[in-house]
C-alpha cells in the first residue's frame, strides 16, 4: 500500500472524505524524515506544516524559564496527526518545541495548500472542522487529567492512547509528561504489573 492510498484510507475513516474530495490534494502532500533529536518545529517558529505519522514517535515541550527543565506537554506517535497547531492555523510564532524521540517519517501539507483545498471542496472543510474539534478534545482532556484525574489513571490514559511509547522512549520523557519525578512512575508501574 502506498503512503498516499495509507492516507487516503485514513482520512476516509477521520471525516468520510471521498475518493475525489483527496485526489483534490494530489501532489501537495510530501514526505519528511526525521532523524532521532530532530525538530519538526522549532519554539518562536511559525508552523507550516500539518502532518500524518508514518513511523515514529514525537514530543511537544517547553523549557521551564527559572529551572531550564524540559516538560512534555503532548505526544505524537504513529497513525496520528502531528502540528503545532495554534501555530499552524493561525500562522503565529509557537511556543514549545516539537521533536523527534525516535526516527520518523511523515507526510504532510503545508497551511497554504490546505487553504486552497478548504475553498476548494467541502469535505476538505469538515476535515478542517473535525480536526480542530480533535485538537480542542485533546487539549481539554489534557487540562482535566491534571484536574480530575490521579497520576495512575493519567499513566493508563497514556498507554491506552500511545501503547508503544514505553518500549520506545525512556521514562524521563513519560514523567515529564505525567507531572511526576522517575520514582514515582516506578512505582505506579510496579503496581500495576502486580495486578
Amino acid at each position: 500500500m502506498t503512503n498516499n492510498h495509507r492516507l487516503q484510507l485514513v482520512l476516509n475513516g477521520f471525516s468520510s472524505m471521498s475518493e475525489n474530495a483527496f485526489k483534490l490534494s494530489a501532489g501537495v502532500w510530501h514526505e519528511k524524515s526525521f532523524k532521532k533529536g530532530e525538530l519538526f518545529n522549532d519554539y518562536k517558529n511559525v508552523c507550516k506544516e500539518l502532518g500524518y505519522i508514518l513511523e515514529g514517535t514525537f514530543r511537544s515541550y517547553i523549557i521551564d524559564p527559572i529551572s531550564g527543565e524540559e516538560k512534555n506537554v503532548f505526544f505524537f506517535s504513529k497513525d496520528g496527526f502531528i502540528s503545532a497547531y495554534k501555530s499552524f492555523v493561525n500562522q503565529i510564532p509557537c511556543q514549545f518545541y516539537t521533536e523527534a524521540l525516535t526516527d520518523a517519517r511523515i507526510i504532510c501539507i503545508n497551511t497554504k495548500s490546505l487553504d486552497d483545498l478548504y475553498r476548494q471542496s467541502h469535505e476538505w472543510e469538515n476535515f478542517g472542522r473535525l480536526t480542530a474539534e480533535w485538537v480542542a478534545s485533546v487539549v481539554t482532556q489534557r487540562v482535566e487529567s491534571f484536574l480530575l484525574k490521579s497520576p495512575e489513571e493519567r499513566y493508563l490514559d497514556l498507554i491506552k492512547a500511545h501503547p508503544e511509547l514505553c518500549n520506545e522512549i525512556p521514562l524521563y520523557h513519560i514523567s515529564s509528561y505525567l507531572g511526576i519525578q522517575g520514582p514515582s512512575l516506578s512505582r505506579i508501574r510496579k503496581r500495576l504489573a502486580g495486578k
